[in-house]
């Protein structure tokens, strides 16, 4: 005898699911505990398990539709079997009129075809209007008059679809002209807000609106949906297990610049006879930066779960902006390199990151990361830590600030500073303490360089 599968109730409150996806086809043998569908409520998403063994003679529902809950949603049985007793009346409603012939084998028996988009009612709903929790929350976020909906769903409810269907005809407001489109006249005017709603000034001027949104239909389609490539997935998956995992804290401080700019300065105008290649602003805080994390060892290390990984030498991760998305490529050792070394290898590695011949090798082993966001006009930022490292520090533009010297007020270079550390592993006090030290050495680079 054919038995129903029944739409499983997840929750008190749950009145019905949304089908998302079906596993299964009429016609499948399936067998207790086999997944047939996908379904979804307001908070999460389940798989819904055969309760039977047997052929799938008949599914009552398809993707997309809201069901409520303990209503048969398919059939399971032996092949030929009568399966009429366990559809549901709604069900029916919803096949094509082919369906009102004479039965068809078991065999032949094929899902029913979706129920068509939803249109416009003609007149407004009276009476008690049955309507799903999240076609309620979705109208009631875009400000649409359920009223006008044309239910489509079961029991003549009004389901997601018939709100998303209203939305995209532009029947829909915004908070300040909601109360000024009466029922009935809000599909007159023409929605250029945001989503397509009716905003004020499509009350006061709907033709001008339309005229301009008809326009720029004709242009073409309205956006682009873009696939992420295998970069940009690596990226998010990291920052979203960084973000996830981590207990993040971002201190901004500042350094006067003044001594790096006019050392900078020499070596542009002397290089050549001192044999130095272009040295950055970026190289002297990197060569200051792996000098000085040889003071905060908390800084240059692995976090893995309750262990921390101290590292005897620095190994610089350096953020390089590419075509394909942020690589992060890593200057080794680079507490024993000189500042004309590390100025020309961080040169060589963006070089290769930007043209996609950097070996996956040199993207790996940092200890801690440096992202500099200055020649972009950034202040100050909150970099996101690399995992495992423990901490990243971001660097700023140049800013002219002020101070009080002898009295007088005189303006001076500043760089912004931004260090993210880990705060399960770093405390905000010993964070600060880096800052401090590495702006006390910048700020007498000169001296600094010399040791």
């Amino acid at each position: 005898m054919a038995a129903g599968v029944l739409m499983p109730k997840q929750g008190i409150t749950v009145e019905s699911c949304i089908i998302s996806q079906w596993y299964k086809k009429v016609g499948d043998y399936v067998k207790v505990g086999d997944a047939l569908f996908n379904y979804e409520t307001d908070k999460a998403t389940f798989d819904c398990e055969s309760t039977e063994e047997g052929e799938i003679l008949a599914i009552f529902y398809n993707d997309g539709d809201d069901v409520p809950v303990l209503v048969n949603v398919c059939a399971i049985g032996k092949a030929g079997e009568d399966f009429s007793a366990l559809k549901p009346a709604d069900a029916a409603a919803e096949e094509a009129p082919a369906a009102e012939a004479a039965p068809a084998p078991a065999e032949e028996a094929k899902p029913a075809e979706a129920a068509p988009a939803a249109e416009v009612a003609a007149a407004p709903l009276t009476g008690e209007i049955k309507i799903s929790p999240r076609a309620k929350a979705l109208a009631d976020s875009k400000h649409i008059d359920v009223r006008l909906a044309a239910p489509s769903g079961p029991y003549g409810r009004i389901i997601e679809r018939d709100v998303r269907d209203m939305i995209d005809k532009g029947i829909g407001a915004t908070s300040a002209a909601f109360g000024a489109v009466a029922a009935g006249e809000a599909g007159s005017f023409a929605g250029t807000g945001i989503g397509g709603r009716v905003s004020v000034a499509d009350l006061t001027a709907p033709a001008a609106e339309a005229s301009i949104a008809a326009a720029a239909a004709a242009e073409g389609p309205e956006y682009e949906d873009i696939k992420f490539s295998g970069i940009r997935k690596a990226i998010s998956k990291s920052m979203m297990t960084s973000l996830t995992t981590m207990a993040q804290l971002t201190n901004h401080s500042s350094f006067d610049a003044t001594e790096i700019m006019a050392f900078r300065a020499k070596l542009k105008k002397n290089g050549e006879l001192l044999g130095m290649g272009n040295i950055t602003i970026n190289d002297i805080i990197i060569y200051a930066v792996s000098r000085t994390l040889a003071n905060h060892k908390s800084l240059n290390a692995h976090l893995n779960d309750t262990t921390l990984r101290v590292f005897r030498d620095v190994h610089i991760g350096v953020a390089v902006d590419t075509e394909r998305g942020l690589m992060v490529p890593t200057i080794k050792y680079a507490n024993r390199k000189s500042l004309q070394e590390i100025a020309a290898e961080a040169k060589a590695l963006a070089k290769q990151a930007q043209s996609g011949t950097i070996s996956p090798d040199l993207l790996t082993g940092a200890t801690f990361t440096i992202s500099n966001l200055g020649t972009l006009g950034v202040e100050h930022f909150t970099p996101v830590i690399n995992p495992p490292q423990t901490g990243i520090l971001g660097v700023g533009t140049i800013m002219t600030k002020v101070r009080e010297v002898n009295g007088e007020i005189k303006t001076y270079p500043a760089i912004g500073l931004s260090l993210t550390y880990d705060h399960r592993a770093v405390d905000g006090a010993p964070a600060a303490r880096f800052t401090k030290e590495l702006a006390a050495n910048l700020e007498n680079f000169g001296l600094f360089l010399a040791k």
